[in-house]
């Protein structure tokens, strides 16, 4: 919104008129509203039109009867991370209702992305100033004071403590919220969505995602089109051992909220860690459309965020079912792109992993070995995690065309981009996974250098590592599983049994992958064991698209249940 200098002062008077009348000590609202940067407009939607197209939400707040519609419409928008659109809405409250001490807070909570990356030096300023105008209006309940402070507590101390600390101070104060109202729908929700962001990634008991579970479900069973329910319990079950219980959630969450881009991505969290590929397909073949539309709407200058996200999902998925010909075709788009919206942690994975997966996936070596980074222009320092992971292409590749010394080159710069994120604040869950790459890259160099034992000995550390942390909550799963990897590894060495031990559990963890069920079957074949080989090459053609898929690997599958 455009305001005229007579529109503002008008609004400014108007203001000071209706201050003067409730506090003697007068806050210039006004002013600060104007120091907030506030996104504005109308909100986009690629939805249908008609209905709840975000979702059923009832958030008790202290909002005029004529904005409380308005109101829920821009918390159902946050519970889905749609946040430029939910900041929208709560900036359109902010200008009819200046004294609406709650949206203040819905623009802070815009501006905090519990599970995303964290918030960048600006949005960092615009929560901490949102939070600081709600904390000066006194017309508020003291459940509505307690919101403030819950995510006041995030934004506080931003130069003294790290993001992770941050989060945890904001979890805490919001379990206390949840302990003084109990019955509370929405502060409980919220307390989930505390619990998930506060989680320890090593944690492998998944406390904080099965307490926030238990919290969710129930209430789901009540309000089932409610999307911070149906959202919040696929993010806390988005690993191995929960994603079962979330599959209910994760196939009601996309119809709760379908004019919402992110709703019809993330049940493929689900469909992805239960190797459902048809329906990970499905999921982001809408949500990428949604994007796309989005984009195009909004006025975005290049490809949102999102579209490349689902991208590398739905690249992803289309590799595990074999049909490489739509793999190629993603792929081929992807580099197309050179620009997007923002340039961002989300958008440079999507740009880095996409084509290392589909070289690596299909055994591609050689242009693994040359995988440049795309697009030459993108701010690729700024993101030397996303970068790594086409330096560790490059390794896998070259020991695999004989170029030992190319591979020890890319490894060097490996281990350069992991000493500068280990130096880097917030990036507790970026440096391990280099960490891992840089072992896996020793282990193979060391391997084809004739050292077995040391390249095993680097291997199972790096799947080790890889087994005891979460994947990284931005991606499908990695690149390539260090666990599938040193299995490989053991099938060369001609270790058939232990090789088998190592795909199984790769499969426990990530069911239905096409490289680990194919090499578990050849490992089973070659230690002589004739029923387990059909079982996982039955698997395969069972999981894959075996009438259209043209891989070798494929036909050697069906030649040896063909021979039984």
């Amino acid at each position: 919104m455009n305001w005229t200098k007579s529109t503002k002062r008008c609004m400014y008077l108007a203001l000071l008129v209706l201050l003067s009348c409730k506090e003697k000590t007068k806050t210039d609202y006004y002013s600060a509203i104007s120091t907030l940067d506030l996104k504005r407009g109308d909100v986009v939607s690629c939805g249908p039109r008609d209905g709840e197209i975000y979702g059923s939400v009832s958030f008790t707040a202290s909002v005029p009867d004529s904005l409380r519609r308005d109101f829920n419409i821009a918390v159902a928008l946050l519970h889905s991370f749609e946040y430029d659109e939910s900041e929208k809405m709560f900036s359109k409250i902010i200008d009819r209702d200046p004294t609406c001490a709650m949206a203040y807070w819905g623009v802070a909570m815009c501006n905090f992305h519990p599970l995303w990356f964290p918030p960048s030096a600006s949005q960092l300023q615009k929560g901490a100033r949102s939070v600081q105008v709600a904390r000066s209006i006194k017309e508020k309940t003291k459940r509505e004071s307690e919101y403030i402070e819950a995510i006041g507590k995030f934004y506080e101390h931003s130069d003294q403590l790290n993001h992770k600390a941050r989060v945890l101070n904001f979890e805490k104060a919001m379990e206390k919220i949840y302990q003084d109202y109990p019955g509370d729908t929405e502060t409980t929700i919220f307390y989930a969505l505390a619990l998930d962001a506060a989680a320890d990634p090593a944690d492998k008991t998944y406390s904080n995602q099965r307490k926030a579970f238990a919290l969710l479900n129930p209430i789901f069973e009540k309000q089932p089109l409610h999307p911070g329910i149906a959202h919040y319990i696929i993010h806390n079950c988005d690993y191995p051992d929960l994603a079962q219980i979330a599959l209910p959630a994760a196939r009601k969450y996309a119809s709760i909220a379908p004019a919402s881009a992110h709703a019809q991505h993330m049940p493929s969290h689900i469909f992805t860690r239960l190797g459902l590929w048809d329906e990970c397909i499905q999921s982001n073949l809408v949500s990428v459309s949604a994007a796309k539309c989005y984009a195009e709407r909004a006025n975005i200058k290049g490809h949102w965020e999102q579209e490349l996200h689902g991208l590398d999902y739905l690249v992803y998925a289309y590799l595990q079912k074999g049909q490489d010909d739509l793999a190629t075709q993603q792929l081929n788009y992807v580099q197309t792109i050179n620009e997007a919206y923002p340039a961002s942690s989300i958008t440079a994975y999507a740009f880095a992993a996409i084509p290392a997966r589909y070289f690596l996936e299909r055994k591609m070596w050689k242009e693994a070995a040359s995988l440049p980074l795309h697009p030459a222009t993108f701010e690729w320092e700024q993101f030397p995690w996303q970068e790594a992971i086409i330096h560790f292409t490059r390794v896998i590749g070259a020991v695999n065309t004989n170029q030992i010394k190319e591979a020890k080159t890319e490894l060097d710069t490996l281990k350069v981009l992991y000493e500068k994120l280990v130096k880097q604040p917030d990036k507790a869950l970026e440096a391990p996974q280099v960490a891992i790459q840089v072992k896996t890259a020793e282990a193979w160099i060391e391997y084809k250098k004739g050292n077995n034992e040391k390249a095993l000995e680097l291997m199972r550390a790096a799947a080790d590592m890889e087994d005891a942390m979460a994947k990284h909550p931005v991606t499908p799963a990695e690149v390539v599983p260090a666990r599938e990897l040193l299995g490989q590894m053991l099938l060369q060495m001609n270790k058939p049994q232990l090789a088998i031990q190592a795909f199984e559990t790769d499969l426990k963890a990530r069911p239905n992958r096409f490289n680990a069920l194919y090499d578990a079957g050849v490992a089973s074949e070659k230690s002589s064991e004739k029923q387990k080989a059909a079982f996982y090459f039955t698997k395969l053609l069972e999981t894959s698209d075996s009438k259209n898929c043209k891989r070798i690997e494929l036909q050697k599958a069906k030649s040896f249940l063909s021979g039984l």
